[in-house]
């Protein structure tokens, strides 16, 4: 083993981890990330399968990178971002052919 793990983390078998690679307290490597060399992923980072993690990136605490998504070389990941594989972002729910809009505020029925 050529990188540096705390005991709390978690790394999935089949997972590939560069040389000088350091991983903190509580991280999760997916089994089929792979993660380049120099690196440093802070506490509590989650990394999923299908990542792929380039040389000397630094990701920072509370960072989740799912499925699909690639970091190049040298790349830094601020405190708490979240990469999603959601391709399609959409901030209503559409059930049976119909769109559900939430709002933060019920309509006032009180006027009549």
């Amino acid at each position: 083993m050529d990188y540096t793990a705390h005991p709390t983390a978690i790394i999935d078998h089949g997972a590939r981890i560069g040389p000088g690679t350091r991983i903190w307290h509580w991280v999760h490597v997916c089994a089929g990330a792979d993660i380049g060399s120099g690196c440093s992923l802070g506490q509590n980072v989650y990394v999923g399968n299908r990542v792929r993690i380039g040389d000397k990136v630094k990701i920072q605490n509370n960072v989740s990178v799912y499925d699909g998504v690639t970091l190049e070389e040298g790349v830094f990941c601020g405190p708490s971002m979240v990469f999603t594989n959601v391709y399609n972002p959409r901030a209503s729910i559409r059930k049976s052919s119909r769109m559900h809009s939430w709002s933060a505020c019920p309509p006032d029925t009180s006027a009549g």
